[in-house]
């Protein structure tokens, strides 16, 4: 599975399906990688992976034959250079809640010079540092990594506060922007509803994301925090269409457990 192949399946309208990673084992990296997920996403954010171990993660997911993506802690120059150097080639800015913030997020992610500043007609006021790393094989790949692997970094949002809803037209207009996220736990929060999914008021703000999205042409995706294999099938149904299915912590925690019986 390639990036490529990921945005062919989404020009076809097709559901494409991920996973979640915490556990910081190159392992557990390559068994979800080959599991049959398009993508594995690697989150910096709740998990515990360190400067050092990142690489090997994502050489897991990629031995595996999965795309391997990176969930940051939050959308900075210094964790975004990171990510891309160390191999990621998705990334999942969390806590998006304006285009302000987006606008930056995608700035620190693109080179300058890229086709896709060049088509906007615009230079972007900071951009990502440019060297060598284990993403462009120190420097072997250089060129064609600046040329092509770079300019197809797949970029999404997660919409994961209800301040963001009303602005979502704003956010979802950014050209570069592949798919939103939705995180509903921390959505749910901020609306002081914390895992209530069935309630009324998460239901109607769940509809408002879903219009905005047909609205603007873009890309519908949420995490499936607990493996359902109905509840995936419903979504796909509605149009969701980016979806992490799942974290490797919940898989383990949910076959693991001593059965009853045989005291």
């Amino acid at each position: 599975m390639t990036i490529r192949d990921i945005r062919a399946l989404l020009a076809a309208d097709k559901a494409t399906v991920g996973t979640w990673l915490q556990l910081p084992s190159p392992d557990v990296a390559e068994l979800l990688g080959r599991a049959g997920y398009d993508w594995v996403a690697v989150d910096m954010e709740h998990g515990s992976f360190g400067p050092t171990g990142l690489p090997d993660i994502f050489r897991g997911i990629e031995c595996g034959g999965a795309v391997p993506f990176a969930r940051l802690g939050e959308a900075s120059k210094t964790q975004i250079k990171f990510a891309l150097e160390a191999g990621a080639h998705g990334l999942i800015f969390p806590m998006i809640e304006s285009r302000e913030q987006l606008d930056r997020a995608i700035d620190l992610s693109t080179y300058p010079g890229q086709d896709f500043w060049r088509k906007i007609g615009e230079t972007a006021p900071e951009y990502r540092g440019v060297g060598y790393n284990r993403a462009n094989e120190f420097g072997k790949r250089f060129e064609e990594y600046v040329e092509k692997t770079a300019p197809d970094i797949f970029l999404v949002a997660q919409i994961e506060h209800v301040r963001a809803v009303s602005r979502l037209d704003e956010i979802l207009s950014h050209p570069r922007l592949d798919a939103i996220m939705v995180g509903p736990y921390d959505l749910s929060g901020s609306m002081g509803l914390t895992g209530q999914f069935d309630h009324p008021e998460f239901k109607t703000v769940m509809r408002d994301i879903s219009a905005a999205c047909e609205r603007n042409n873009a890309r519908m995706g949420l995490h499936i925090v607990r493996p359902d294999p109905e509840e995936l099938q419903r979504q796909v149904a509605a149009g969701s269409r980016f979806i992490a299915y799942g974290i490797d912590s919940v898989f383990l925690w949910g076959a693991c457990q001593r059965p009853r019986g045989g005291e």
